[in-house]
């Protein structure tokens, strides 16, 4: 089976989904962040801008990986949602709960607190 890559940043987990997800790479991911956060991460970052359809099933995954990212001490931030998917949640009435946004991967790593300096190390 086909797996999301994962890389750690410093504290921050970075999973860039560049394909269509089938429901079992969605849970693989969801099972493989969930670990990895266990070992310790302050946040996790979910870079959708190559999925081009997010339907309920993978909306609902990915606020289950926030929810447990929060339950493990960190904060989950979706970044790069293309305007088709958004208007999609919309008109599905789905919500990302407990999911911050971003247009981009440095706006995510903004958002949980953290700049290029801090992940190179420097302060």
């Amino acid at each position: 089976m086909d797996r999301i890559p994962i890389l750690r940043l410093g504290r921050v987990l970075l999973a860039s989904i560049q394909q269509e997800l089938t429901d079992d790479i969605a849970l693989a991911l969801q099972q493989d962040l969930t670990e990895m956060a266990a070992a310790g991460a302050d946040g996790v970052i979910i870079d959708i801008s190559g999925v081009d359809v997010v339907d309920s099933f993978l909306a609902r995954v990915l606020s289950e990986i926030a929810a447990a990212a929060r339950m493990l001490a960190g904060e989950t931030v979706v970044a790069g949602m293309r305007p088709s998917v958004a208007i999609t949640l919309v008109e599905m009435g789905l919500s990302l709960r407990g999911l911050r946004t971003a247009r981009s991967l440095s706006d995510a790593l903004s958002a949980l607190g953290l700049g290029e300096a801090r992940i190179q190390g420097r302060s």
